[in-house]
């Protein structure tokens, strides 16, 4: 066995896509999709609805750039955060398929997830696998149109549901639901619900498995994180072969047959319509679904389990997994690092961030009594939940003073005040030099924060 991915056996550029019907399974890899479906969507569906301090709990209210996550209040000036989050989430997809291979695409992938619903509602409306084919190949009756209609009906509600929770992480969903209930909402609201339906009822009703084998970059690169030690889906082709077909109380060794009796269900509950024993290929999401197939086949004609199997390539070769290697231990430090400094990062930022602004229509202002003035705005950002009272002074240049309209401003809770000082200095400073600006609290509360500035005075001669 090779853990390098083969590519499928080309059928012409311009070949019909022929339709996958999964066919349903059970089992203990089931179950624990089944869970991680109706979790995930739980959370998808349930997490606007939830209120947290008076507000919504979850809301990326963009209008007034601020973003509420339970009890924080991020603003534009937290981007970085973002940013961290997503290195974050590329570094756990490369650790965890250096580790247990496609498990994020067979349990937790979006595209996997919604397009378990959907087939679970085609089944619903349907019936099983050869109903559906045989439905499919069918003419149009009235037994045809009532179905197919229910299908879609359910289909085309599910998405706009879908497509309205998605706004709903954007617009506060109470709000939203009034409006979609009094059909006022705003032209960007429409736009966003249709779209992110319609994406919701094509890639999941209809595209399914041509997303991972022709639209995701996932399958493509995957095999540059993997190695002999990646836990992936395989195919026990030595205890298998040769396959072939007999009656449960014949022993296969006495036709000189392997255990798999070449059923075929493998391929059948398949959601990407591939055959596991040619071996490992990018088509393959790792749901586990050929495994329960087997299993339960095995378990029928009363041999091991464990035919297909999840396992290792140096396991198959008879050597020992190693978990602990140089990419995952990498992967891994690279990670838990990350994640501190994340969590570092968010629990000590300032509650009250200062900006500092340099007036740029003029370098410098010489006053009446020759000293040297520069003019700043200064905002103060409180991403707090009270207000603060805070105080500013300056500090880094000798005989610096500031001048403000008032000696202090009080902030309110998750609001900006902007203000406009001016710094003067004797007119003996010469050149640029840096200085600090400081924010600090009256309150008692020992919020402080600074920012630093330039100050530009006349140069040298």
């Amino acid at each position: 066995m090779n853990a390098v991915l083969k590519e499928p056996p080309s059928t012409g550029l311009y070949s019909a896509h022929q339709k996958v019907y999964p066919r349903e399974v059970s089992g203990r890899f089931n179950r624990l999709r089944v869970i991680s479906v109706i979790a995930l969507l739980g959370v998808f569906y349930v997490l606007p609805w939830i209120r947290w301090d008076g507000r919504q709990a979850v809301l990326f209210d963009l209008p007034a750039r601020k973003f509420y996550v339970f009890g924080l209040t991020f603003f534009p000036q937290d981007f970085f955060l973002l940013t961290w989050l997503l290195v974050i989430a590329a570094l756990s997809l490369f650790f965890f398929t250096a580790l247990a291979g496609r498990l994020w695409c067979g349990y937790a992938c979006p595209q996997t997830v919604w397009t378990e619903i959907f087939v679970w509602m085609e089944r619903w409306t349907e019936g099983n696998r050869q109903r559906r084919m045989k439905l499919d190949q069918g003419p149009w009756n009235a037994n045809k149109i009532l179905r197919k209609s229910a299908k879609q009906a359910l289909w085309i509600g599910f998405s706009l549901f879908t497509g309205f929770t998605f706004v709903g992480y954007f617009t506060a969903i109470p709000v939203l639901a009034k409006e979609v209930a009094t059909l006022s909402l705003g032209s960007w609201e429409w736009f966003w619900m249709l779209f992110y339906g319609f994406a919701t009822y094509g890639n999941a009703g209809y595209m399914r498995e041509q997303v991972c084998k022709y639209m995701c970059p996932y399958a493509r690169f995957q095999s540059a994180m993997f190695d002999r030690h990646t836990l992936i889906i395989s195919y026990d082709a030595a205890r298998g072969e040769p396959r072939g077909s007999r009656p449960r109380a014949v022993d296969p060794r006495s036709r000189n047959l392997g255990d798999c009796i070449d059923c075929n269900i493998c391929v059948q509950v398949c959601p990407t319509g591939i055959d596991i024993r040619k071996g490992l290929q990018l088509e393959c999401i790792a749901c586990a679904a050929c495994i329960d197939a087997c299993d339960d086949v095995m378990e029928k004609m009363q041999y091991p389990r464990g035919l297909i199997r999840y396992t290792t390539q140096a396991a198959m070769e008879g050597d020992k997994t190693r978990v602990l290697r140089p990419r995952t231990l990498i992967y891994g430090t690279a990670l838990v690092l990350l994640i501190a400094g994340f969590f570092l990062a968010v629990a000590n930022r300032p509650l009250v961030e200062i900006d500092v602004l340099r007036d740029r229509n003029a370098l410098y202002r010489r006053l009446d009594n020759g000293d040297i003035e520069n003019v700043y705005t200064i905002r103060l950002v409180n991403k707090d939940t009270k207000p603060h009272e805070m105080r500013l002074r300056v500090e880094g240049l000798h005989e610096a003073q500031l001048d403000t309209e008032a000696p202090t401003y009080i902030v309110d809770a998750e609001g900006i005040v902007s203000i406009v000082a001016r710094i003067r200095v004797p007119s003996t400073v010469r050149g640029g030099q840096d200085i600090e600006v400081i924010a600090t609290s009256t309150d008692g509360s020992g919020v402080e924060s600074r920012a630093e500035a330039r100050f530009i005075a006349p140069a040298g001669i």
